[in-house]
């Protein structure tokens, strides 16, 4: 068995990503024009209702709405992935039904939406938004290299889609900075999930794949 450390060394390793972690600080946007925002699965399915709703992904949708005005009047487009789910999504033998495609809970809430009404908006049938092609294509042709994510799970949606965009744009020898805020996304509780670890386990392995954590934004 290769965990075969005892359990204080596991906990002071722990201990070293808490450090690590608390102190992580803001951090300004230096070429607006170089950037994109994307806002993952800030949609009423895990907003405001639903099986997969939750207070904690609704705390940062007021947050979130005000970094979409801030890049709006520093002339940085905004980009959002939602869930939209067909009936037969094999996601659902994960997860509990949720954002099937027409419904509301697939639709951004109306505080992301009147934040900037020129949102485009690409529907995703799994947990990997960069895996729908128009969005992959959006990016790619965008001329960009700078991507600021924020939204929903952090430990899932957010963190496979940094990686992606990381390893692509790695794959294609295109230098790209993927930026994730950990005070604007979050994680939502689940039946044997323990969110707080999860989530600060996620951001650090995001940190070891080359993607930039930090607080928070500055515009």
């Amino acid at each position: 068995m290769r965990f075969n450390r005892h359990l204080p060394e596991l906990f002071a390793d722990f201990e070293n990503v808490y450090q690590w972690f608390s102190l992580l600080s803001d951090i300004a946007v230096n070429d607006p024009s170089d950037t994109i925002h994307i806002v993952v699965d800030m949609i009423n399915g895990f907003v405001k209702k639903g099986a997969l709703a939750s207070k904690e992904v609704c705390s940062i949708n007021d947050d979130i709405a005000s970094l979409i005005s801030k890049c709006k009047h520093n002339h940085i487009k905004t980009l959002a992935l939602a869930d939209m789910h067909s009936e037969n999504s094999t996601e659902f033998e994960t997860y509990p039904v949720h954002c099937l495609k027409g419904t509301e809970e697939s639709e951004l809430t109306d505080e992301i939406k009147n934040a900037d009404n020129h949102i485009i908006v690409f529907g995703k049938n799994s947990t990997n938004g960069y895996l729908e092609p128009d969005f992959c294509k959006e990016l790619l042709h965008s001329g960009k290299h700078t991507f600021i994510l924020t939204g929903d799970c952090t430990d899932m949606c957010v963190m496979q889609l940094a990686l992606t965009i990381k390893a692509d744009f790695n794959r294609r020898n295109i230098s790209s900075r993927v930026i994730v805020p950990y005070e604007l996304t979050a994680t939502c509780s689940l039946p044997d999930h323990a969110p707080e670890l999860a989530e600060m386990m996620a951001l650090y392995m995001m940190k070891t794949n080359g993607i930039e954590i930090v607080k928070n934004i500055i515009l």
